[in-house]
């Protein structure tokens, strides 16, 4: 974990600055020379690219994390502010994606060989397929500028959340879907859940008990990587297409404005929430199958 924040600091530190000049998009055009390299010391940009990075080293460790050059305030500020709405969709869309793709990938296994299956299957392909930013322009045009049912900004009320929320989560429940069945049908048929039939127990309980349980370590892994991928890059696009004031659309914003502080914080914020969501669906792998406990004993 700690190398792995070292080399995403490292990294987007340098990457930032191959954009060029941040004083560039500042100043703009006619800004004399002398002003200029005043602007760059003022924002602590002169200097060579290593000079800069230890600077920026001995600011982390004081966990001092910079100004915004635009907006001239602490970065964590900003960022404490774009916290909460993204956790509303990130959330929102887990939930979603383990209501709907959990159950139907358990359907889709079950009635494997008849429309029932079928049909779930082709819209997971469906939903795997289509980009959700494509997907989110769509439900803009049909449900907000065509049909005027649902507002296009804005998180105030839970109709606010539906299109987001739907654009987010389609890809991953399709994911999930697809995962879920795969790992039941790989578990339905195994030899003990032949003996549980045998034994006359009821389909409910080898689905849900025997085969759903032994399951469940393949779907926690695969949701611990899709609330990973929501938290890393799944929001970033479809908070900038429903101006949606959260982190994913200052990240953009900040890019295009070259503010080097809030784009750093924000890539290493990001990361560091996607290594804590990996460590945790690792950890409970020991509450999801108490085989997993006791391994090292068996």
């Amino acid at each position: 974990m700690c190398l792995t924040v070292a080399v995403i600091v490292t990294a987007v530190f340098f990457a930032t600055r191959l954009s060029g000049n941040a004083i560039d998009f500042l100043a703009g055009e006619g800004l004399g020379a002398k002003d200029r390299q005043l602007l760059i010391e003022y924002y602590g940009l002169d200097g060579s690219y290593g000079e800069q990075f230890v600077r920026y080293l001995a600011s982390l460790m004081d966990g001092n994390f910079g100004l915004s050059l635009i907006e001239r305030r602490p970065v964590a500020l900003i960022f404490a502010e774009r916290v909460w709405p993204s956790l509303q969709l990130l959330i929102g869309a887990v939930l979603v994606t383990m209501v709907i793709s959990v159950p139907a990938g358990i359907a889709a296994a079950i009635y494997r060989n008849s429309w029932i299956g079928n049909v779930i299957m082709g819209g997971a392909f469906f939903g795997y397929a289509i980009p959700n930013f494509v997907l989110a322009i769509l439900l803009l045009l049909i449900f907000s500028f065509w049909l005027g049912w649902l507002p296009s900004t804005g998180n105030s009320t839970w109709l606010h959340f539906v299109m987001p929320v739907t654009a987010l989560s389609t890809f991953y429940i399709a994911g999930m879907t697809r995962f879920t069945r795969n790992a039941m049908l790989d578990v339905l048929s195994q030899e003990y859940l032949r003996t549980a039939r045998a034994k006359g127990l009821p389909e409910r309980v080898v689905i849900f008990k025997h085969a759903l349980r032994n399951a469940n370590i393949t779907i926690l892994s695969v949701l611990g990587l899709q609330i990973a991928g929501l938290a890393a890059a799944g929001s970033v696009v479809i908070e900038t297409v429903f101006s949606w004031r959260g982190i994913g659309e200052l990240l953009v914003s900040s890019a295009i404005r070259r503010d080097y502080p809030v784009l750093q914080f924000g890539v290493l914020a990001v990361a560091l929430a996607v290594i804590v969501i990996n460590l945790l669906v690792d950890l409970a792998y020991g509450l999801a199958d108490p085989r997993v406990r006791l391994g090292k004993n068996a």
